[in-house]
């Protein structure tokens, strides 16, 4: 590294890591002031409320507008030296214009790094306390209110309930099926099924238990008993937010159980692992489209490109969120959802570079 990228490489993370802490900062006001009613109403501390929700909440936020705070950093930065022609006298001296953007995709690459590593496990495991800090003392209390549930447990065993009380984990009107591809094999059913904390196991109310062999069908009664099943209370919990708790390999083996299962929702998770991989280069590509905006001078001054800057990437964000939609009510890949962003800007970034300066 030269002087020249150590210093470029100091101002650009210097100024990424002070536009977080503040723009950060000024949400998380903004958030104290919605919900003191609610802390009041629970009579928290305000160590609680700190340790358990603003702690946890911070790298939320900071991940969330990355976007933004890198695409203000880059373009305060880079506006700078153009205003006092530094950029003019960088490029005279021989330097051109992809060696100048070299210590930018450095500090791009760093924060890159950091963030797949936060946005792969660190927020994740913060977004547990955190999102189970709002479900206790902001949101209201959750009621599974499905109807006619069907969930396969097994290669051939199917789970039916008419509804489940998620507050005494009662399910009624229960009935387990064994399926051999088309043909019904087996039919267990039961007025109610109750979840036993203690034994961690199902408890049954008198069952009928039919089994069918071609065209004959043998009937057995069988007494309340306990069994074990793959299904548990938290299948019937709240999944508000659940994705955001999730680190990557648990992510990946929710989905996975998802998928054998026959569950439909499969968007909403599969949507969340791939934005997790497309982030870091959305860093990097918004690095690169924040330089070329701001290295040339402008009359509109410093602040007239950081305000340009904040319109971009308020709009890349409309992108990822418009994209995100898209995908979670099945009118586009997943994963196509979750890098259109970075493409689009990607030809942005490709159509701006034919007006860098020489």
């Amino acid at each position: 590294m030269k002087l020249l990228d150590k210093y470029i490489l100091l101002k650009f993370l210097t100024s990424f890591f002070f536009v977080v802490v503040v723009l950060v900062s000024v949400i998380c006001v903004i958030d104290f002031t919605e919900k003191n009613d609610d802390f009041i109403q629970h009579n928290l501390s305000a160590g609680k409320i700190i340790s358990e929700y603003y702690i946890n909440l911070f790298p939320y936020y900071a991940n969330l507008l990355s976007p933004i705070t890198v695409f203000i950093a880059v373009v305060f930065v880079t506006a700078r030296l153009a205003a006092r022609t530094e950029i003019v006298a960088i490029l005279a001296s021989g330097v051109s214009f992809p060696r100048l953007l070299v210590p930018y995709w450095m500090g791009a690459f760093v924060i890159g790094v950091i963030t797949f590593a936060l946005i792969g496990w660190g927020i994740p495991m913060a977004n547990k306390t955190r999102v189970a800090f709002e479900k206790k003392y902001i949101k209201n209390p959750y009621r599974y209110e499905a109807r006619n549930i069907h969930i396969k447990i097994g290669p051939k065993a199917y789970v039916y309930m008419e509804s489940y009380d998620n507050v005494n984990n009662v399910g009624y009107r229960f009935a387990l099926e064994t399926i051999d591809g088309t043909t019904l094999k087996r039919r267990m059913t039961a007025d109610a099924i109750t979840w036993d904390s203690t034994r961690r196991a199902w408890k049954l109310t008198p069952q009928l238990v039919r089994t069918f062999n071609g065209q004959q069908e043998k009937l057995l009664t069988l007494p309340a008993r306990d069994t074990t099943l793959n299904l548990y209370p938290k299948d019937f919990a709240s999944t508000w937010r659940l994705s955001e708790t999730l680190t990557l390999p648990e992510l990946n083996a929710y989905i996975q159980q998802k998928i054998d299962r026959g569950a439909d929702d499969t968007q909403v998770y599969l949507s969340e692992k791939y934005e997790r991989y497309a982030y870091p280069y959305a860093i990097f590509i918004l690095t690169t489209i924040g330089v070329i905006l701001s290295a040339r001078k402008s009359r509109a001054g410093v602040g007239g490109q950081i305000a340009l800057g904040f319109v971009l990437a308020f709009v890349f964000l409309i992108f990822v969120i418009l994209s995100r939609n898209l995908a979670q009510v099945g009118d586009m890949s997943p994963m196509l959802a979750a890098w259109v962003p970075s493409i689009i800007f990607t030809g942005i970034g490709l159509a701006l570079y034919r007006f860098v300066p020489q």
